[in-house]
């Protein structure tokens, strides 16, 4: 069976809306996929804007935020529909929406872009809401991405993904384990943009600088470290938490930044160390996607680090690295259309797996 679907991904990191065309062809269980064309729209000043306040919102305001953040993801998938002349070639859409509120342990999750907006703007069938039925059945919401790690991405065992937030998942006989591990881009735009910067272009800031020990240590004491896994982030663990130790510390922009990379760097080998533990599984392969793939300092600390634990960083194309999330999005939206488990319970620690997603139909009876 063959799937034309549109993925939709908004990342913590706030650089756009990630946008990705695929086919997706299901033959006896096995499933392969071909990203067709893809996109990233950067969000203007307003939208980083209304994205960064929109937990700050009354209820009023929120909703209509939602709404209107579902208009603009219509919109642009009308554009980008037209830009790629896919008129009557996208069977539906995936959206995962910017995620906004998550406190699972509460059992809630919210991510902004009203589904019914996007299918009535696109009059395509959507897919929305995707993490909340696994947090409704106790599970973390999150990552939900090893769906597509099994399926599409088979054959490595480890696949990180550095965006906004970092995170790991393991492939095991008994089931794939998955969590977030730190804030990674989030903190890091946020620093070099106090150098005027979007970003710290392939770390050459970090690169430039020197490790302080004593921030280095305060970072690693974050309580949410010690925490066995299945665990998950929310976006405000970098801005309200993890920015504010940094600046507490006097130092220059290029040594913060040399800092926290070198505390992404070692949190995630303590992470990769942990499952090593308990998997006793040699020369693996580790899957390097998201945004911090492009960061070559960060890469090659990963690389020089990882490679005391005989583990291999493969770092893919630049198509899997920037819409890795968006083409996963889209399978789960078809596992969902299926009525097929999206979600692990192995990974977000819920009473079971589930088939997450909202369904809205915007094509015309």
């Amino acid at each position: 069976m063959l799937y034309r679907v549109i993925g939709i991904m908004s990342g913590s990191s706030l650089d756009g809306l990630d946008m990705a065309f695929v086919e997706l062809e299901e033959t006896g269980g096995k499933w392969s996929y071909e990203i067709e064309a893809a996109n990233c729209k950067p969000y203007n000043n307003d939208w980083v804007s209304k994205l960064q306040k929109a937990t700050t919102l009354s209820a009023y305001d929120y909703l209509f935020l939602h709404a209107e953040y579902g208009k603009y993801i219509g919109e642009e998938i009308n554009k980008f529909v037209d830009e790629n002349d896919l008129h009557h070639k996208v069977q539906l859409i995936a959206c995962h929406g910017h995620t906004t509120f998550h406190a699972p342990a509460s059992g809630i999750t919210a991510q902004l872009g009203d589904g019914a907006v996007i299918a009535a703007t696109t009059q395509i069938n959507v897919v929305s809401d995707l993490r909340a039925m696994d947090v409704a059945f106790g599970g973390q919401g999150a990552p939900i991405v090893p769906i597509g790690e099994k399926l599409l991405l088979s054959d490595f065992s480890l696949c990180l993904n550095i965006g906004g937030i970092a995170n790991l998942s393991f492939r095991r006989d008994s089931g794939y384990i998955a969590f977030d591990i730190c804030a990674a881009n989030r903190v890091m735009n946020m620093l070099a943009q106090l150098e005027g910067k979007q970003f710290d272009e392939g770390g050459m800031m970090a690169a430039s600088g020197n490790t302080n020990t004593a921030l280095l240590t305060r970072l690693n004491e974050l309580t949410y470290y010690a925490k066995p896994y299945p665990k998950s982030l929310a976006n405000s663990f970098g801005t309200d938490e993890v920015f504010p130790v940094i600046q507490t510390f006097s130092l220059s922009t290029s040594d913060k930044l040399r800092t926290y990379a070198e505390h992404v760097v070692m949190q995630i080998r303590n992470s990769v160390g942990l499952i090593n533990e308990k998997s006793k599984i040699e020369n693996q392969k580790l899957l390097v996607t998201g945004g911090g793939a492009f960061n070559t300092f960060l890469i090659t600390r990963l690389k020089e680090v990882l490679y005391t634990l005989n583990i291999e960083v493969i770092v893919p194309d630049a198509t899997l690295i920037n819409y890795k999330e968006a083409l996963v999005m889209a399978l789960i939206g078809v596992l969902r259309w299926r009525e097929e488990y999206n979600v692990f319970d192995t990974v977000t620690g819920a009473r079971r797996s589930s088939i997450g997603g909202a369904v809205w139909i915007g094509q015309e009876a």
